[in-house]
């Protein structure tokens, strides 16, 4: 197998049992139906388990662009492989949604709210506010990555790690997912909410693109900048790419921040989505 076939095959699995729980949970009718938040995280962590564990030896399972950027700006990856690892990411993403779809397909006119069928495919905020939602999907990722690079530092029994990756996984949802689904992850969230848009969902709504950048910007932002934090803090090689990456950062943030001053908080419709 190519590690491009492999991060497709291995980013579909992802979303087919990360898509599948969120599905499970919030579509009617369905046996997991109203399961919770816990049902919803720990789905998510056994998806990147098993995703790791399928496509780890041909590819490296990096399944997120937030974390092969991250692999790259750290110097641990080839610039030149980031484009097609990217793009097999996003190809697999919209690959497991259209697999959920159909494995949900009678659900889907069941169930009439269209923030509930959104939610399987995407991620939305609890409270919608750019600037701290942006905040925590930076913070999530950023997290992620620090926690990916310290456990790949560690000496585990063989075959151990990816449970260990699927355990912070179930860690991020419960402890910081609650504010905006914690997508980490600009495939798995972009992906599935291209799928939402072309599917023929009954009465699914808008796949609500005027949230759809923050989940894309703030992994890209906190992975980048935890792989170039873990390398500058904890292997001690501070580079320009730091500097710059946490300037980027920060004036989008004040950006944002100024910005939310002048608009009001506003809840959220979309329901669960992780």
């Amino acid at each position: 197998m190519t590690p491009f076939l492999g991060e497709v095959l291995g980013t579909a699995i992802l979303i087919i049992l990360g898509g599948g729980v969120c599905a499970g949970v919030s579509l009617k009718n369905s046996f997991a139906a109203n399961s919770g938040w816990i049902v919803i995280t720990w789905g998510w962590g056994l998806a990147v388990a098993i995703a790791v564990y399928a496509v780890g030896q041909f590819s490296g399972a990096h399944l997120n662009p937030a974390v092969t950027l991250a692999l790259a700006f750290k110097g641990d990856f080839p610039w030149n492989d980031v484009p097609p690892y990217i793009l097999a990411q996003f190809i697999g993403a919209i690959i497991g949604a259209s697999i959920v779809y159909l494995h949900y397909l009678p659900h889907w006119k069941e169930t009439e709210d269209p923030g509930t069928k959104l939610s399987v495919f995407s991620t939305g905020p609890a409270i919608s506010h750019a600037f701290s939602n942006l905040l925590s999907e930076i913070i999530g990722t950023f997290i992620l990555v620090v926690g990916i690079l310290s456990i790949g530092a560690n000496k585990f029994t063989d075959g151990l790690n990816p449970l260990i990756v699927g355990f912070l996984i179930l860690s991020l949802g419960l402890s910081l997912g609650g504010t905006t689904g914690y997508a980490l992850n600009p495939a798995r969230d972009l992906g599935p909410r291209i799928a939402h848009f072309f599917l023929p969902i009954p009465g699914k709504g808008s796949s609500n693109w005027g949230y759809a950048w923050i989940p894309v910007l703030g992994p890209i932002l906190g992975g980048s900048f935890g792989g170039l934090f873990y390398k500058a803090v904890f292997l001690g090689k501070v580079t320009l790419h730091f500097w710059i990456v946490l300037g980027i950062m920060v004036f989008i943030l004040l950006i944002l921040y100024f910005l939310s001053k002048k608009s009001p908080l506003s809840s959220s419709n979309q329901n669960l989505a992780a």
